[in-house]
């Protein structure tokens, strides 16, 4: 009977929480953006507004400062989350985790259908990995950490290394010269020759999503760092780090100039480290792959680790500022509709480069140019989010997805006292 007690009752919000899940959405749609949201798209040849000073910096900002850095902290709050929904439910005598199971199927099921969209969506991801939380919930704090540990220095990867160099040595592969010199003429895909929205859909589960998967899983293995910042989130949540926030501030501070020194060590030392070929990690081919290569890459993933915790540090910090908190709270609507704002982010990307739609006109437009059209669109998401929560409990994909969840339908309009 216990389990039949809905929990989709709006409680009481952490709003740092709402408001730091928007900032991470704009880190997210400026990066696709200027990745073109991972759509090709054949362009006409003409440059269209393009300014390369301007274009060279904000490559160097998406690179170097945004990419991979944003979506770790939707990443951190997708598992603090968790927690909270797992904790709220114990407080209430309720047995989540059956519940919790079915709403990662659901959200599993509409990340494969924006993957139709955009190729570049998570949340399929990130209903996975929700399920491994699972088991987790209960497991200690040393050991969590200690898990998460192993992540970051890349010990899936380090065994599927080991793995793939024994076995290039006892096979002794050798690339043949045929295969390296292939002149083969190559056709234009089918979703490009001929476009259309099917087309693409196609392309992207029979081609890019086990691309995803090679690149999650794989010798890269980001889908690792994403599984170890859920744990953190769990972690973090577990300690009430967010329900005391306001009454460490001076620990906040530590955390922040720690976070900062750890980025800027990591980066120190990869100044000094000589440049790897990180392309092998993609496709090794029958090449043996070095230490060199994989310090690197857990470098770089520490690196990107270390520079989440100072964006989210340096967020909060601000936020417990009054004079900021008031122009950050502008992010708090976006942030509580991250769901359907997100799915909207790529649905509109789709749009904007997918060649069956508009894809020949943007494609060709500078990196400066569309990083702004990001802003805007982003801005307008964020107007819209406002107006919806004056009327609404719920984002239309948040309601869906609550009311999928307990196989009924959830409050959703406000109730106006009058």
């Amino acid at each position: 009977m216990e389990e039949n007690i809905s929990l989709s009752s709006p409680l009481k919000r952490i709003t740092v929480l709402d408001a730091l899940r928007g900032f991470a959405l704009l880190g997210v749609i400026l990066i696709h953006m200027i990745q073109h949201f991972g759509i090709f798209s054949m362009s006409s040849q003409n440059e269209v507004l393009h300014f390369p000073m301007l274009d060279e910096a904000v490559r160097w900002i998406g690179n170097n400062i945004i990419m991979g850095r944003f979506i770790n902290i939707f990443a951190f709050l997708f598992g603090i989350s968790f927690f909270i929904q797992m904790d709220r439910a114990e407080k209430k005598g309720v047995n989540f985790r059956f519940r919790f199971i079915w709403r990662m199927i659901l959200l599993l099921s509409l990340g494969l259908l924006a993957h139709s969209f955009f190729n570049l969506e998570i949340i399929s991801i990130y209903a996975f990995f929700g399920l491994l939380l699972l088991p987790l919930y209960r497991v200690k704090n040393y050991m969590l950490l200690t898990l998460v540990a192993l992540l970051l220095i890349g010990g899936p990867r380090i065994i599927q290394v080991v793995n793939h160099n024994n076995k290039l040595a006892k096979e002794q592969v050798v690339v043949s010269e045929e295969s390296n010199n292939d002149q083969t003429a190559r056709t234009l895909p089918e979703h490009t020759a001929n476009p259309s929205f099917l087309n693409s859909a196609k392309y992207n589960y029979e081609e890019r999503l086990p691309g995803k998967l090679n690149y999650q899983f794989g010798f890269i293995g980001r889908g690792y760092i994403t599984l170890a910042l859920f744990i953190l989130g769990l972690y973090v949540g577990r300690n009430r780090f967010f329900e005391k926030i306001d009454e460490q501030k001076k620990r906040n501070l530590w955390l922040f100039v720690g976070f900062l020194s750890g980025t800027l060590l990591i980066t120190l030392i990869q100044k000094i480290l000589p440049d790897q070929n990180m392309f092998i990690l993609f496709r090794p081919d029958g090449q043996n792959i070095s230490t060199s290569i994989l310090l690197t890459r857990t470098l770089e993933d520490i690196g990107m680790v270390l520079f989440t915790g100072a964006l989210t540090m340096g967020f909060i910090l601000l936020y417990q500022k009054t004079k900021f908190r008031n122009y950050l709270e502008v992010l708090s609507p976006y942030g509580r509709t991250a769901l359907t704002n997100y799915i909207i982010q790529g649905v509109i990307g789709c749009l904007i480069f997918a060649p069956w739609a508009f894809g020949t006109i943007f494609s060709d437009w500078g990196v400066s140019a569309l990083f702004f059209l990001g802003i805007v669109i982003y801005i307008v998401q964020i107007i819209f989010s406002k107006m919806w929560l004056k009327r609404f409990l719920y984002g239309p994909l948040e309601w869906l997805w609550r009311s999928g969840t307990y196989l009924k339908f959830q409050p959703f309009i406000k109730r106006v006292n009058k």
